[in-house]
């Protein structure tokens, strides 16, 4: 298991250590412990998402190198919260955060939850958002993610999507570049690393909120969420003050 250190805040988000990386950080798969789980669309009645909860918590227990586990537990969290703290207590210390690209269509909803999964787990525990755009990676870090999976560069590549740091271009409307499959991959993780330092250097920086801000401009999704976040977590926000 890698351990998971917080260096300072800015804000809700964290600036640290995870093993030899630093956070917010971009996780390759293949180099970590994924404990299997039982899916379950977002927006399902409560039981098949109960049923989802307690197969993913039994599929976690068989794992014996216990480092990242799935929350599930779709709309409803009372769910989530029962799932992360069950694996919690079997060890696990990394969570990915599931139906991920829902919640980026339901701000409220995105926004809820990654507040009361942060107030719920234990501060050695780290955040896991997998299917994040790049424009949306600032907003997730000052909320309290720490982890992002670099596949979704590969995604975009298949359907000749470019990334930037701001929006993103459908290169069969947007003739930016001429780009192989495998350079259209490689650009959108460039991307998505070039975002993540950009981050992490104005976490150093306590100067975030700016980038947040910022971007906030980027989608409509994002601007909502900010907002939802302002006006119904300002003590979160405030209770996270630079730690040296």
């Amino acid at each position: 298991m890698k351990q998971f250190e917080i260096k300072s805040h800015d804000g809700p988000g964290r600036y640290g250590k995870l093993g030899d990386m630093e956070t917010p950080t971009l996780i390759n798969k293949d180099d970590f412990n994924i404990a299997k789980d039982e899916s379950s669309a977002y927006d399902v009645e409560m039981e098949i998402a109960e049923w989802s909860v307690n197969q993913t918590i039994e599929k976690a227990k068989a794992i014996e190198d216990k480092e990242i586990a799935v929350i599930q537990g779709s709309k409803y969290i009372d769910l989530r919260i029962k799932c992360l703290k069950e694996l919690e207590e079997l060890g696990y210390n990394g969570f990915i955060i599931a139906n991920a690209d829902e919640l980026l269509l339901h701000p409220r909803d995105l926004v809820d939850l990654i507040v009361v999964l942060r107030q719920n787990m234990k501060s050695s525990s780290y955040l896991i958002f997998p299917f994040a755009e790049a424009q949306f990676i600032p907003l997730l870090a000052y909320m309290g993610v720490d982890g992002f999976f670099d596949d979704i560069g590969e995604y975009y590549s298949y359907i000749d999507v470019l990334m930037s740091p701001t929006k993103n271009y459908d290169l069969n409307t947007y003739e930016l570049y001429e780009m192989t499959r495998e350079e259209l991959e490689a650009y959108n993780k460039n991307t998505i690393d070039f975002v993540l330092r950009e981050v992490r250097e104005h976490m150093k920086n306590g100067s975030l909120r700016n980038l947040v801000e910022e971007r906030s401009a980027t989608s409509p999704q994002y601007a909502s969420a900010l907002r939802i976040l302002d006006k119904n977590y300002s003590d979160y926000l405030l209770e996270y003050t630079q730690v040296y």
